[in-house]
């Protein structure tokens, strides 16, 4: 199934997802640096569930509304058992979660691109269509809740760089006044919510298809963006990743690549980490966990294996 999504769970972020094999589950730790694989009989945490929803079989060729979940107490994967309206089958479609109400927003399917929004109560596993006035149809857009407002950005399919927010609470799409300042039309970027504020980063630009590297925030109280330079080397222009918050930090992972967190409340600790790797500076005389830490955030992973894939921090 072609999905790629991560969550974070405490200080681990749990990883799936993409062309390979669903079934895989790796675990970042933030405060070790280290990858693991997640084994079936291992037990971590209680009381957390991960739910998985659409995508694209590639070995059926087919679309899936099938909702997944995986138990991080168990690390087992089961079909949940779900009732009331469920979504038509799709993939490239937006999900994100208010307290216990999961939303899943546009995407393409076998009829063509979607424009409606379902809601799934995770109390009662109750699917429900959303009545509301269709949006412009978009795809492989973000969609991020602040407050009880689903913020979504950018698509495929919609040729136009305004923010466009629903309200969840009157089911009601707002109007937001145009921005003076606005970045490129984005699609398969990230976006996550901090401080009140949207954030945006890397993807793809609608009329080039050239990979952004840029990464810009959004203010719902102003409706103005403004773009941000972060320090320390970034990752480049990314595509089809995923991105968790862990406390001010984002761990940002792609596909089968690099692995990059985004200190937006970098400590003196982590500027000096950076400083010695940046300026090449002798680390012999430094106590073993810093040198330890300082290895860990330059070296190469693969699933927990040292090869292939990369990790960098970068910050505000």
């Amino acid at each position: 199934m072609d999905h790629e999504a991560a969550v974070t769970v405490g200080h681990k972020v749990y990883s799936f997802g993409g062309n390979g094999d669903q079934t895989e589950v790796h675990v970042f730790n933030t405060v070790s640096l280290c990858w693991t694989k997640a084994q079936d009989h291992t037990a971590v945490l209680k009381d957390y569930v991960t739910y998985v929803w659409g995508g694209y079989h590639y070995d059926t060729k087919e679309d899936s509304n099938v909702l997944y979940a995986f138990d991080v107490d168990t690390h087992r994967w089961y079909k949940t058992k779900v009732s009331g309206t469920v979504p038509k089958a799709r993939w490239d479609h937006s999900a994100c979660v208010l307290r216990k109400v999961m939303f899943i927003h546009g995407g393409y399917g076998r009829p063509g691109f979607y424009t409606d929004i379902y809601k799934l109560d995770t109390t009662t596993m109750v699917w429900s269509l959303i009545n509301t006035t269709p949006p412009p149809v978009s795809s492989l857009h973000s969609a991020t809740i602040i407050g009880t407002n689903m913020f979504v950005f950018g698509g495929l399919e919609y040729q136009n760089n305004n923010i466009r927010v629903f309200d969840t609470e009157t089911n009601i799409w707002l109007r937001t006044p145009s921005a003076q300042l606005l970045p490129e039309r984005h699609y398969h970027h990230t976006a996550f919510a901090y401080n009140g504020e949207l954030y945006i980063f890397g993807g793809k630009a609608w009329c080039t298809a050239k990979a952004l590297n840029d990464l810009w925030k959004f203010n719902p109280e102003s409706s103005s963006w403004k773009k941000v330079e972060p320090k320390g080397e970034g990752p480049g222009g990314m595509r089809r990743m995923c991105c968790c918050m862990v406390g001010d930090r984002i761990i940002l992972i792609r596909e089968h690549s690099d692995l990059f967190i985004l200190d937006l409340n970098a400590s003196l600790k982590t500027l000096c980490k950076l400083a010695v790797i940046q300026y090449g500076l002798d680390q012999t005389g430094l106590p073993h966990n810093i040198r330890w830490e300082l290895a860990a955030m330059t070296r190469k992973y693969n699933g927990g294996h040292e090869e292939n894939e990369s990790m960098s921090v970068w910050n505000m």
